[in-house]
């Protein structure tokens, strides 16, 4: 069920009432009393998924996801060339 801001043309006083999508609006003021009462626009609740089967990635753009791969292939490739670079250099054996 939605959440409706209402606001009193008489008084100016403004509050929210949860109310199903069917009700009919409020028409009187809880605080005055007056029969002065309308629902305001509002921008509507935004919709948000909750839950372990839902990752910010899985809605990621196609270019997105190219940049992160190519950034990923490079750190990689970097990462072994420090690797290498830091091995111990092996001592000749005598012989």
């Amino acid at each position: 069920m939605p959440t409706y801001d209402y606001q009193c043309d008489a008084c100016q006083h403004q509050f929210e009432e949860f109310q199903s999508i069917k009700a009919e609006p409020l028409k009187k003021c809880p605080e005055c009393g007056k029969k002065k009462l309308r629902r305001l626009i509002g921008p509507g609740a935004a919709i948000v998924f909750k839950g372990s089967g839902f990752y910010e990635t899985d809605y990621r753009s196609e270019s997105y996801k190219k940049g992160a791969a190519a950034e990923k292939s490079s750190a990689t490739a970097a990462k072994s060339e420090t690797k290498s670079e830091s091995k111990p250099k092996e001592k000749a054996a005598k012989g």
